[in-house]
């Protein structure tokens, strides 16, 4: 159902059984297909194609050529009805595109709220985008990958697809993810990928304490810089009574780890 007071281009085209909130906008050449609902106040610039289902929040906004809901990449997909969710208050930028689930999958693809997906992004079918993580130009997610809460994806970087990115992790620019990012780190590819220490820059903006980095960052010399390995290195900050919550979800990371993770 089309509210009448939506403010839609005479040069749009939204489908009857497309819901569209009365405050959203919907500019030249767009598209909105059956199935999907648009939140309050979405913006749609022009030419952006929308396709269902796809149930998509409020306050989002869609820049021009954006192909958002189209069906999974996937050879074996064969029609299924699957969906797309998105929060609200992202931003969609340029020649974004974003695939609906498969069935194998889950059948949904989700993103959280307050993200953001820079020019030419991709986000493969089944992936799951948490709060406020970011995909910089070009970055690509393959099928099945989670890229958790507040974590980047560098500018040209491909995700493998059933690979987790952990949370408020920050990948540079060009790399090829393989196997699943710690939470907290901080990955580059002069040669190869491996991770480089703390993400503390990003840690302190984002107001965590002087003590709760120090206890990550005791947990990394652990983890990367001593002689131990991966088993050890987890035994110990085990052992050790004062690790804090957020080293207890970074050996939780870890242990849950089906790929390995990047050292």
């Amino acid at each position: 159902m089309i509210h009448p007071k939506v403010m839609i281009h005479p040069t749009a085209l939204i489908d009857s059984q497309a819901q569209v909130h009365s405050t959203c906008a919907v500019g030249p050449y767009c598209v909105v297909g059956p199935g999907v609902e648009l939140g309050e106040e979405c913006e749609l610039m022009s030419h952006v194609a929308i396709h269902g289902p796809a149930k998509i929040g409020s306050h989002n906004r869609f820049f021009p050529f954006c192909a958002i809901g189209g069906e999974p990449q996937d050879m074996t997909y064969k029609g299924e009805e699957t969906r797309l969710e998105i929060g609200s208050h992202n931003v969609f930028r340029e020649y974004v595109t974003v695939n609906r689930g498969t069935t194998k999958g889950g059948g949904v693809t989700r993103i959280g709220s307050h993200t953001l997906l820079m020019a030419y992004a991709h986000v493969g079918h089944d992936s799951v985008i948490g709060d406020r993580a970011m995909l910089v130009n070009g970055a690509t997610l393959a099928g099945h990958v989670t890229v958790e809460e507040w974590a980047v994806v560098g500018a040209l970087s491909a995700v493998h697809q059933f690979t987790r990115v952990g949370a408020h992790a920050y990948i540079g620019g060009g790399c090829i993810i393989t196997k699943d990012v710690l939470p907290f780190a901080k990955c580059a590819t002069p040669r190869e990928v491996k991770t480089y220490g703390l993400n503390s820059v990003g840690l302190q903006r984002r107001g965590f304490s002087e003590e709760r980095i120090s206890r990550i960052h005791h947990a990394f010399r652990v983890l990367l810089n001593s002689k131990l390995n991966t088993a050890q290195a987890l035994e110990k900050l085990k052992s050790e009574t004062d690790r804090g919550p957020d080293v207890d979800m970074l050996l939780r990371f870890i242990e849950d780890s089906e790929r390995g993770v990047i050292k």
